[in-house]
């Protein structure tokens, strides 16, 4: 078996190389169904959880632009920090930032 990514175990199955983890799960699937304890989803399921991946996408993409919004409101409204030594000093700073 050949170690993969960064850890040193070289038992299980994360550790296998991913053709072999293929072939292991390709078994499974090809027993499961040979038993008739596969699940199959009909049109209908199918359908439902499309529908459901879709609202959750939708929402948290709602959620993020709703947040980013809120971030962008408060970095406008918030006056910029004045340092100390500009705080002590009528002189404007070399450069000629304020």
């Amino acid at each position: 078996m050949a170690t993969r990514g960064t850890g040193t175990s070289n038992r299980g199955f994360a550790s296998m190389d991913p053709e072999k983890q293929r072939s292991i799960a390709a078994q499974g699937g090809r027993a499961a169904h040979a038993q008739g304890v596969a699940h199959e989803f009909d049109s209908e399921e199918a359908r439902a959880a499309g529908r459901k991946g879709g609202q959750a996408r939708s929402s948290r993409s709602a959620a993020s632009r709703a947040a980013n919004l809120a971030s962008a409101d408060r970095d406008i409204q918030e006056a910029p920090p004045v340092s100390p030594m500009h705080a002590m000093s009528d002189e404007v700073p070399r450069g000629g930032h304020v």
